[in-house]
């Protein structure tokens, strides 16, 4: 099947049907995302080998872990992955250290890909090596169950949830760690989770799921603006946009640049030349026809609008434009589509009330 992961699979469990047939890409982070019983878990899980799908299909690159039709379906243990749960499930009686050891000791030395003392540092736990899980924060025992399931020298990592258990302080903890797997290993990862901001973090490729199946699936930046989507993903609609820090204004904001324009934040303390993610909400964008002036918003870019699409919340519909060639949504009434004459085609200026930065 070529590179990145290919999974088809068909469940039948009673109310509920499982039915994907995905191709992941073999880089960066691919999330599933979606709300509980969507079935990103049995996903997770079916790829692991931990459930078997009758009839399914998984594999990564050349390398087939489940062919029904020809009758092949290679056990958990023998499949080149590392699963990181909610819980971190770590050993209770051995150190830090000597978790991480038992899962590297069970990969012959020719085949091991990684050693200890850089993924200690990678993820920030190498002062904790002599420590017991009894004595970690939440967190810290995160971090090391990533590690050790990359010390296992994984082909492909599979993370079911990993902040779900955590509060708000320690995910905020956890997550540059998890943008630093991102960067700096060339280990793909099928990242399930539930939360938007999480995703839109963390991930390169997303796969929405509602009722066991993918609704959409494709790079984060597109799919996030799609207007086609179910009505269960429209509350949250929003773009991500890749931006480059480029400079600071006087009245303490700083200026970020993208492909199609440039936004005004509160000032960031990054170096210059830094790469942010940042999201906008629909909510917070806001059209006109004409440059806005005597505005009290700083960020108002020229966009053509490319689509418009009903929403579930009667009297609003969802507006999808173009800055250049970045994306761009816009929830606006029904009312104010029909006095603008917001048409496809349309030139216009948007008005961002409020960006996020990801970071």
């Amino acid at each position: 099947m070529g590179n990145g992961l290919h999974v088809r699979l068909r469940m039948d469990r009673g109310a509920f049907r499982l039915d994907v047939d995905l191709a992941l890409p073999q880089r960066g982070i691919s999330a599933l995302f979606g709300h509980s019983g969507s079935g990103k878990t049995t996903i997770l899980r079916a790829i692991a080998g931990l459930e078997r799908a009758p009839g399914g299909y998984v594999a990564l690159g050349d390398d087939v872990w489940q062919d029904d039709a020809r009758g092949v379906f290679v056990p958990v243990h023998r499949r080149a992955l590392g699963y990181v749960f909610q819980e971190a499930s770590l050993f209770p009686h051995l150190s830090v250290r000597a978790n991480l050891e038992f899962g590297r000791k069970r990969v012959p030395a020719q085949e091991r890909r990684f050693a200890l003392a850089p993924v200690a540092d990678l993820l920030g736990i190498a002062s904790l090596l002599e420590r017991r899980p009894d004595g970690l924060s939440g967190g810290e025992r995160q971090r090391v169950a990533i590690a050790r399931a990359l010390l296992a020298s994984p082909r492909l990592l599979l993370m079911d949830e990993p902040l779900a258990a955590l509060d708000l302080r320690r995910k905020l903890e956890i997550l540059p760690y998890l943008e630093r797997l991102h960067e700096e290993l060339a280990v793909p990862i099928v990242y399930v989770s539930h939360a938007p901001d999480e995703v839109a973090r963390l991930a390169d490729h997303l796969v929405l799921l509602e009722d066991g199946r993918a609704v959409a699936s494709g790079p984060l930046t597109e799919t996030l603006a799609r207007v086609d989507l179910p009505p269960s993903f429209a509350d949250d609609a929003g773009v991500v946009l890749e931006t480059m820090l480029a400079g600071h204004e006087e009245d303490d904001l700083s200026r970020l640049e993208f492909a199609g324009g440039t936004l005004c934040v509160g000032r960031r303390r990054e170096a210059l030349g830094t790469h942010l993610r940042c999201r906008i909400h629909a909510r917070d964008v806001s059209l006109v026809l004409a440059y806005p002036q005597g505005s009290s918003i700083v960020n108002r870019l020229p966009a053509v609008v490319t689509a418009v699409a009903a929403t579930d919340t009667p009297g609003h519909v969802l507006v999808q434009l173009r800055m250049g060639p970045s994306p761009l949504l816009a929830r606006i009434t029904e009312r104010s589509r029909r006095e603008l004459d917001i048409v496809p085609g349309l030139q216009l200026w948007a008005q961002i009330k409020g960006v996020a930065l990801l970071n």
